[in-house]
């Protein structure tokens, strides 16, 4: 996400794959819903596509603030709304004709050391999107090594979690770990050295905290649900992920949605639909083209998925037919 000159007026951060998103959802109108956002670039390209109404829901309450020097211009075509989209149809206040979801932190949060999500700047280790509840100090310096392992595997895919959790819980019988640069520099002792143009030794560590601190992919099943149930027939339903994890679950999710998979994957056996709920706008994941690269490096790893509701009545699907990995919360040291 791209920064931009404030100065102007702009938002101070460009979503990524903008275009192809206003491409496949076209024509824009009605009444859309962006549940991520975040420094409002996704609302304002669907306004000016010719969108009614655009409700923006962040779980962040900086992203709000940041909004209150220029969302005022759009008057009643942009609502603000203080919450999750994992309950985004409960905002909505009747059927909607768009959903917009953008996973996954944002560079904005990423660019704030005081956050805590970087791996790369010194700050408090914290990571919580809705600066409130548990931190990423708090799970660390409690959680068993056990759960942190199974965490560090499952939700970042790090093989060498257990090498890794187990130098945490020696590192934090010492001092708490309280820094990020601290956390970065434990991972990293545990890994070789990285290659030229390979990523940070601890990138997959802190997605995986990250993601548990803010129970993500519950939250995403959820609000896949919700919009879901918020989208009135021919509504849409656009999802930019940026990583395999998150775009596994949605693919996933509007595979079983749509009826197109049949058969049963490594996670769960098949339940796709004999009737439709969703059509599948994009047939595969759509990314970046070259022009989005060369203004946006951090757009490389995006991914869009796009789907059209249909008038079949929403259903529930649990968290083992997307594939959620089936983490246990196990007690406190």
């Amino acid at each position: 996400m791209a920064p931009s000159d404030q100065n102007t007026g702009r938002a101070p951060h460009v979503p990524v794959l903008l275009r192809p998103l206003l491409a496949a959802v076209a024509p824009v109108s009605g009444v859309w819903l962006d549940g991520t956002f975040g420094a409002g670039g996704y609302a304002r390209g669907l306004l000016q596509a010719g969108a009614a109404q655009v409700i923006g829901v962040d779980r962040d309450p900086l992203a709000l603030q940041m909004a209150e020097s220029w969302a005022g211009a759009y008057g009643d075509r942009l609502r603000l709304v203080a919450g999750e989209f994992a309950r985004l149809d409960d905002y909505a206040g009747g059927p909607l004709d768009g959903v917009v979801l953008d996973l996954g932190v944002s560079s904005m949060q990423l660019d704030q050391a005081e956050r805590g999500f970087s791996f790369q700047k010194d700050g408090p280790l914290d990571m919580r999107m809705s600066q409130s509840g548990e931190s990423a100090a708090d799970l660390v310096n409690d959680a068993p090594e056990e759960l942190l392992a199974d965490i560090l595997y499952h939700y970042g895919e790090e093989r060498a979690s257990r090498r890794i959790a187990r130098a945490i819980g020696a590192a934090r019988a010492l001092e708490p770990i309280t820094t990020t640069l601290r956390l970065a520099e434990i991972v990293a002792k545990c890994l070789p050295r990285p290659k030229p143009g390979q990523s940070h030794p601890a990138t997959r560590s802190f997605q995986a905290i990250r993601i548990a601190v803010n129970t993500e992919f519950d939250q995403l099943a959820e609000g896949l649900a919700a919009a879901e149930r918020a989208l009135r027939p021919g509504g849409m339903l656009a999802v930019v992920t940026f990583h395999s994890l998150e775009d596994r679950i949605v693919k996933r999710y509007l595979q079983i949605a749509s009826g197109t998979e049949a058969n049963s994957n490594r996670y769960a056996p098949a339940r796709a639909d004999s009737v439709a709920r969703f059509e599948l706008v994009t047939k595969k994941a759509v990314g970046p083209d070259e022009e989005e690269l060369a203004e946006n490096p951090r757009a490389r790893s995006a991914k869009l998925r796009v789907a059209r509701r249909t008038a079949v009545a929403a259903q529930a699907i649990d968290g083992a037919a997307l594939g959620l990995p089936d983490i246990k919360k196990k007690g406190r040291r």
